[in-house]
């Protein structure tokens, strides 16, 4: 197993708004040294409703997989899209807006 490789305490971040579903959400993000996306938080507008939790556990998830060695394209392609190819759950869109492809 490959091992994790965390961000250091101190680190600059983006934050950001989105929508998805019809729900707000705001992101937060931090990168490596190399630029790549290694954490990404998901908070829903109102707090600790059942889509900002489900939001926020799925960021948690994403955030370990891309810590551990997964490439963002792969957990992008990976999520729901709709028949244009949009992404349409909170995870996909702000990684899409991360990777620059909206």
């Amino acid at each position: 197993m490959k091992e994790r490789c965390r961000l250091p305490d101190r680190r600059g971040s983006v934050t950001f708004m989105l929508e998805a579903g019809g729900l707000r959400f705001t992101a937060t993000a931090s990168r490596f040294d190399d630029g790549s996306i290694g954490e990404i938080f998901l908070q829903n507008h109102k707090c600790d409703s059942t889509a900002g939790i489900m939001a926020s556990d799925a960021a948690i998830a994403a955030s370990l997989a891309l810590q551990f060695g997964c490439p963002v394209d792969v957990l992008r392609k990976a999520l729901s899209r709709d028949a244009r190819g949009n992404a349409t759950g909170p995870l996909g869109v702000a990684l899409d807006k991360l990777a620059g492809r909206q």
